[in-house]
């Protein structure tokens, strides 16, 4: 397995597009709906090939904190995270985790911070990925309950 950083092309993109849309079929998190190319536009972009096709993906973008102040002080740099995914047949070996970590590595230099929301269906499956395996902190939850 290799990860790295690539920019966004029309191949990443449809690569991309195409795991996503396997992501939205998996209904696995609240409310996801595949991606579209102006989803990726803009962001930085990782991701975790294994003969020469992607197994999973990180992208996110550099932003400044304004009004975080509880989490992130204003001012400061943080990496927002918008999506991590694994393809299912590679989950549970680590390619999310050195996403990750790689990922981290290479936003150091330019941000303080990383964040990350998650609306998955498997909320201890990622709350042990985030925290115990990768370091992060938990701050918020938003709960919900059909009447």
């Amino acid at each position: 397995m290799e990860i790295k950083e690539v920019k966004l092309c029309d191949s990443i993109a449809r690569e991309l597009i195409a795991l996503s849309a396997d992501w939205e079929a998996e209904n696995i998190s609240y409310g996801y709906r595949k991606n579209e190319y102006s989803d990726l536009d803009g962001e930085r972009i990782f991701v975790g090939t294994e003969n020469g096709k992607v197994i999973g993906y990180l992208f996110g973008r550099l932003e400044k904190s304004k009004n975080n102040g509880a989490v992130v002080p204003d001012g400061a740099d943080y990496f927002e995270v918008d999506e991590i995914y694994v393809k299912p047949a590679y989950r549970s070996q680590g390619v999310g985790a050195a996403l990750f970590r790689y990922m981290e590595e290479q936003v150091r230099p330019e941000a303080e911070y990383l964040m990350l929301g998650t609306a998955t269906k498997n909320f201890r499956a990622i709350l042990h990925f985030y925290i115990d395996e990768l370091g992060m902190e938990f701050w918020s939850a938003a709960l919900f309950k059909k009447l």
